[in-house]
């Protein structure tokens, strides 16, 4: 069909459920194809000495906060005793691996490598609360000749900084200090062989603050093609910029889930072409819910880390946010919506007409689920904004995913 996107997995999509009219086996193809586009695995190590805060780093990624259930424990002294994964808890095909210490008595440095299998990481992150030492440089060199990419992480600066301020008084001077930090770093890493190191400054409770935004710029700028949109997914809100890139990821992909609305038209079943549609448009919204942090547990986790009421996060508009997404909630919204409706009948009863029929049914199916998810992901991306804006005050850490 002229207009819709070609690749070569969707055209075999297509032309196995044009050969089989049966419906159930039409929308298991469609949401097969798709959910492998969404699940391409990521694998990210968090590494670092002990009590460098590697452990409160992947429950900060991760949008959970210390103590929730599935958090990575934290604590004082070394907690990590094992190579443990912790899977993003809306998004389990990108995990986060926490470490043990390197230069522990149960992994020894000259060990390190093969005891936690760094080979099957795709990057990782070496954390310090102070400068890099002897243990986290090895580290960085073995992984560099693997050819793998690192980055440095100088953790609990909000710690720093509010004990400057103690020590300086009228004299402090936030900037500078930070500067002090990340000079300090860069010259040790110089000094062991690293020609232009980057250090991000960064503190686990304040994820917005600091350089994690810089970091999240860089590892999606360096990561191959096929990983970033799995990273961006799990991108925790840090700015309304992030809210913005997850916006057009989501977008890039409408075409093709109304590619597949289009090959659920195609099929000569009464009723199917609106099964297919709006199972597709769950397993969208679904997407797009989770992926801007409008899910109940999210929300519920956002309160609790800046410590507000649930409720006070009602600034949302859009009747799917907050909310399950259920097959009569989006026959509901998408009625609401103008034009939509009428799409839907038109698409159901030109299939009834001999000949041109199909193809008019499969166009008016695209154009409708095209339509449909792009002002879904307009208001939903307003209400993501919304919640991002009610969330930052000098006191909290207005970050989730």
């Amino acid at each position: 069909m002229a207009g819709l996107p070609s690749s070569e997995p969707l055209a075999e999509v297509i032309k196995e459920v044009l050969q089989n009219s049966d419906q159930t086996l039409a929308v298991e193809k469609i949401n097969e194809f798709l959910d492998k586009q969404n699940n391409i695995p990521l694998n990210i190590a968090v590494t670092g000495e002990s009590g460098s805060g590697k452990s409160t780093f992947v429950n900060a990624f991760r949008g959970i906060n210390n103590g929730d259930d599935g958090a990575a424990p934290t604590g004082c002294v070394e907690t990590t005793t094992e190579v443990t994964a912790y899977p993003h808890p809306n998004y389990p095909n990108v995990v986060l691996w926490d470490l043990p210490g390197i230069g522990t008595t149960k992994f020894p440095a000259n060990k390190y490598k093969k005891h936690v299998g760094l080979e099957k990481y795709d990057f990782f992150i070496i954390i310090s609360d102070t400068r890099f030492r002897e243990n986290d440089v090895r580290l960085a060199k073995k992984i560099r000749k693997m050819k793998k990419k690192f980055y440095f992480v100088r953790s609990k600066i909000d710690r720093d900084l509010q004990s400057e301020e103690i020590t300086c008084k009228s004299n402090f001077d936030r900037e500078k200090t930070l500067t002090k930090i990340r000079d300090n770093c860069i010259q040790g890493l110089q000094k062991e062989g690293f020609e232009s190191p980057q250090v991000f400054l960064g503190s686990s409770f304040n994820l917005h603050d600091f350089d994690f935004p810089q970091l999240q710029e860089t590892l999606e700028t360096e990561l191959p093609e096929h990983k970033k949109d799995a990273l961006l997914r799990t991108t925790p809100i840090t700015s309304l910029e992030i809210i913005k890139k997850k916006k057009n990821a989501f977008k890039s992909k409408i075409k093709y889930y109304a590619a597949a609305s289009a090959v659920g038209a195609a099929v000569p079943v009464p009723g199917l072409s609106i099964a297919v549609d709006v199972g597709i448009l769950i397993a969208a919204i679904t997407q797009y819910v989770v992926g801007f942090g409008l899910d109940v547990s999210t929300l519920q986790r956002l309160a609790a880390r800046i410590n507000v009421p649930f409720k006070d996060l009602s600034v949302t508009v859009s009747p799917l946010a907050a909310k399950r997404v259920t097959r009569d909630l989006v026959v509901r919204v998408l009625s609401s919506l103008a034009g939509t409706a009428a799409l839907m009948a038109t698409e159901e009863g030109s299939r009834l007409i001999p000949i041109l029929g199909i193809p008019v049914s499969m166009g008016v199916s695209f154009i409708t689920t095209y339509k449909g998810l792009n002002h879904i992901l307009d208001m939903l991306t307003e209400d993501s904004e919304r919640v991002f804006k009610r969330a930052l005050t000098p006191q909290s850490d207005a970050s989730y995913s």
